[in-house]
């Protein structure tokens, strides 16, 4: 029995269907870190099975290895063995098929994240001569009568606000600003933006591609919202990301504001409440299984 028709076949739902549907569920916005993680598992799973797919499809016999090493060979994870037979030309391209599509997609990972620590090293090297560092706000201050904060994560992460933002933010309403900077260095969002930046990058065409990273980069934006509103009233964030909403930032940096502000702004204001445990518990069960649905259904089968 081969199993590539219905890889290629969950493939498309989890690549079409699969956003779409996740687009009309509310929990999300309640929920953004669970739901970053819900979008991640998704496209994990598309890869995992666009993979399965193609070496089903390049050795579409059926296999006879038993056990272990037979069910490694058959998901394409066997390079040769003592204990399997050499692969011949059809084995070999089985495997260098998805062998590909993930270096593809690691190479792109490693572009995304390569080309924002540049272009954050650079700005990095403007502020050592521009800026001030202070204590008390443990950030760094820029000379500028534009208001602006944003935060550079990395190796060498950075809180950034000019001096326009200090004269236009009242005290609570700056300590909001940065605590949402901050969160953003804490949660190491960058790497999950960089995963989604990649995986849209080698698979642009796609729906889930293309929400998937849209969907990140505001998520992650809601995370650092409510860990701003932990110290601050949803009143106070509110009127500071209205304040910073048009702010300028460098490339690679987070910021309050953004083109998202708006669907921010709603949500901070709307009453807040949480997804029930039992749908935070069964959407956490989904995230993790999910990308196991692949490995079921193109090596279980060719087990028998």
């Amino acid at each position: 029995m081969n199993a590539a028709p219905a890889l290629i076949g969950y493939a498309a739902a989890v690549g079409v269907a699969a956003p779409r549907l996740l687009l009309r569920t509310t929990w999300t916005h309640r929920s953004p870190n669970l739901a970053v993680a819900t979008w991640h598992a998704l496209t994990v799973s598309f890869t995992l099975a666009v993979a399965l797919a193609a070496y089903h499809l390049a050795v579409p016999t059926e296999h006879l290895h038993a056990g272990v090493v037979g069910i490694l060979h058959t998901c394409g994870l066997a390079l040769g063995t003592g204990s399997t037979p050499n692969p011949d030309t059809a084995d070999a391209l089985a495997i260098a098929l998805p062998v590909s599509l993930m270096l593809l997609l690691f190479g792109s990972f490693a572009h995304q994240v390569v080309r924002a620590r540049r272009a954050r090293s650079r700005h990095l090297y403007i502020l050592d001569v521009v800026g001030r560092r202070s204590a008390t706000l443990r950030a760094t201050v820029l000379e500028h009568d534009l208001p602006a904060a944003y935060c550079l994560p990395g190796r060498h992460p950075r809180v950034v606000v000019s001096r326009g933002a200090l004269r236009l933010l009242s005290d609570d309403q700056l300590d909001a600003v940065l605590e949402h900077e901050r969160a953003h260095i804490a949660g190491r969002h960058h790497l999950a933006m960089a995963t989604a930046e990649a995986f849209a990058q080698v698979f642009r065409w796609l729906p889930l591609a293309r929400h998937a990273r849209e969907q990140t980069a505001m998520l992650l934006e809601m995370s650092a919202d409510d860990r701003a509103m932990r110290c601050q009233s949803s009143e106070v964030l509110a009127t500071a990301m209205y304040e910073m909403a048009a702010a300028k930032v460098p490339q690679g940096a987070f910021s309050v504001g953004g083109p998202a502000a708006l669907a921010r702004l709603q949500r901070v204001l709307a009453p807040q409440r949480r997804p029930h445990p039992a749908l935070s518990l069964s959407m956490a069960a989904a995230a993790a299984t999910v990308p196991l649905i692949p490995l079921l259904v193109g090596c279980i089968p060719t087990m028998g």
